[in-house]
């Protein structure tokens, strides 16, 4: 059983500034793992961070965890226009992640935001929605634990599944739900079909596109990954996305390009890159789990 204390220290690593960033993502995924209120308050104490890419991580978590306590937190960064796009983005998604239809008024008010990725994402928490209503159930528990955007299509076939995903005339949500269908697939296919993706026009979907090949951890991806990453005319959004991939595939031919933009000028990629490799050292080493501040606070006890 985990003490009221031990998650207090945890949390107070999340929020101390003076910790390394990838320190402070490991506190943060460990009280993403431990849940309940206080593990909620902490994470959402740290959004006046002057990190987006921090802010966007615990926006994330606390979709993830499905806690309504989380609702009002993430109401008022969706809300907050000084906060970044992408900060605000995460707030959407983590806010149609936790399933609440009593949100739905908030997420189409924000569905015609001026800012097109909240306004997107907001769309598609809304179908999320929408669907669960309509469906009356969860979608199909994720071979990869998360919670996601859109429930995936019932279609297996790979070749029609890239068709509806590279088909900017459907719907986001449709080409959503075969981006996760392709995704739980798992094929060399499915991979070279969802890398494809990297190409649309959407900002928000690449990005999307980059999270869910991470989740893979499939090298034959790594090229396309690594292209959008070097390309300065991307979006920071979708080369963040792309960095923490290669950091989670970690294999060798990753590492170098970690390392050069690691020093990116554009803050949010340098960070991405810091964590990815400290993601990198995770997966090709010996230690037990990533999330793992509550280990260090029993050692260190």
């Amino acid at each position: 059983m985990v003490t009221e204390k031990e998650v207090e220290a945890i949390g107070q690593t999340l929020v101390d500034t003076a910790q390394p960033l990838p320190a402070r993502f490991r506190a943060l995924f460990t009280l993403r793992n431990l849940g309940g209120r206080a593990a909620v308050d902490w994470i959402s104490r740290a959004f006046g961070d002057s990190s987006a890419l921090l802010k966007h991580e615990l926006a994330y978590c606390l979709g993830q965890m499905q806690d309504e306590a989380a609702i009002p937190v993430l109401v008022r960064v969706l809300e907050d226009t000084r906060q970044e796009p992408m900060v605000r983005h995460e707030a959407g998604e983590a806010l149609g992640a936790i399933g609440n239809p009593d949100v739905l008024d908030v997420l189409k008010r924000y569905s015609e935001d001026p800012v097109v990725e909240v306004a997107e994402t907001c769309q598609l928490a809304v179908r999320r929605l929408e669907w669960l209503q309509e469906n009356k159930e969860e979608p199909g528990a994720s071979p990869y634990l998360s919670v996601d955007p859109a429930p995936p299509a019932e279609e297996t076939d790979v070749a029609k599944l890239r068709e509806t995903l590279l088909d900017e005339s459907r719907t986001l949500f449709d080409r959503y739900r075969a981006m996760f269908a392709l995704r739980n697939l798992g094929s060399r296919e499915a991979v070279l079909a969802l890398a494809d993706g990297l190409r649309c026009g959407s900002a928000l979907f690449r990005h999307e596109i980059g999270y869910v090949l991470g989740q893979m951890q499939h090298e034959a991806c790594v090229p396309q990954l690594t292209a959008a990453l070097r390309s300065r005319a991307e979006s920071p959004m979708v080369r963040h996305e792309c960095a923490e991939a290669l950091g989670s595939i970690a294999r060798a031919s990753c590492l170098e390009t970690l390392r050069a933009f690691a020093h990116d000028e554009e803050r949010v990629v340098r960070e991405s890159c810091e964590v990815a490799l400290d993601m990198y050292e995770y997966e090709n080493g010996s230690q037990f789990q990533y999330a793992d501040g509550l280990c260090k606070l029993q050692a260190s006890a």
